[in-house]
């Protein structure tokens, strides 16, 4: 009897070492630059996340961010890091904000070169104007809200993200262009690029981690602890800052506590906009 008892105590032990690992969560980043430089960034993130919570992540990213969205919408991904879920029909799809980048803040600008004959919204009628995509908030929403608000009509050309419109502004094939100004003015220290600033919104707190409402509420306050936990933990630190190098940023970026409620002004902003929404 001894003998079966350690024969089956083997066999459970053989089963538990041979379960596969639990399926990672898909967790999408809403892509401000090319993929390849939005996964150096997130690749090293999600690794130290995953090890700190014990809750698998992987990286998902759509070509252009408003795919990463249209994934999001479609049920197919567990978390993200984005601030496209807060128009009306996409805050029904319930889900909740676990922390933000650790910023002050976003806004939405209207910018051109240093040495563009542009003065004002105003002189930019007809032209054609750069924007990240159509769902982009501080990359198209804010920024065309502004000039149709000055009464300025414009052409609007999609770059598919923000790095892309900001380099069709820097290759002079368009006017201006419509962006995030945190991401405007990296991309400007990183190429050494002068630019003039014609409209500029209040602040938005910064794109905010997200889980979606069938992920557990265990599960979620495990990785909520693990971003807010990194720029205070030596590893963590250090992974932030190898993010950072990547793309030529002066400092790590970690991230802070939020709730939904910190995102009420998005929802004001969206309720209120001369801009169509793309929901």
């Amino acid at each position: 009897m001894k003998l079966i008892w350690l024969c089956l105590a083997w066999m459970l032990g053989m089963t538990v070492q041979a379960a596969p690992p639990a399926t990672p969560y898909a967790f999408g980043v809403l892509n401000h630059r090319s993929l390849q430089a939005t996964a150096a960034y997130w690749n090293p993130i999600l690794k130290y996340v995953t090890a700190r919570s014990g809750v698998p992540l992987e990286l998902h990213i759509g070509r252009t961010a408003n795919e990463t969205t249209d994934r999001v919408a479609a049920g197919r991904l567990d978390f993200a890091y984005t601030n496209h879920l807060f128009t009306p029909k996409r805050d029904q799809l319930g889900w909740r904000v676990l922390a933000r980048q650790n910023s002050s803040g976003i806004r939405g600008q209207v910018v051109v070169l240093s040495h563009s004959p542009v003065k004002t919204l105003q002189d930019l009628a007809g032209k054609p104007v750069a924007f990240a995509n159509p769902y982009g908030f501080t990359g198209y929403y804010v920024p065309m809200d502004a000039l149709l608000r000055a009464g300025v009509r414009v052409v609007p050309v999609f770059a598919g993200n923000q790095e892309a419109a900001m380099g069709q502004l820097m290759a002079e094939e368009v006017a201006a262009a419509g962006v995030n100004h945190q991401v405007m003015s990296d991309f400007a220290q990183r190429r050494g690029l002068s630019y003039r600033v014609l409209s500029e919104s209040e602040p938005y707190f910064d794109l905010a981690i997200m889980a979606s409402p069938r992920v557990s509420a265990v599960d979620g306050d495990k990785v909520r602890k693990a971003f807010i936990g990194m720029e205070h933990d030596p590893e963590g630190l250090r992974v932030l800052q190898v993010a950072a190098h990547s793309l030529g940023l002066p400092e790590a970026r970690g991230f802070a506590p939020a709730d939904n409620a910190d995102y009420k002004n998005y929802r004001a902003f969206l309720k209120r906009t001369l801009v169509p929404l793309n929901e």
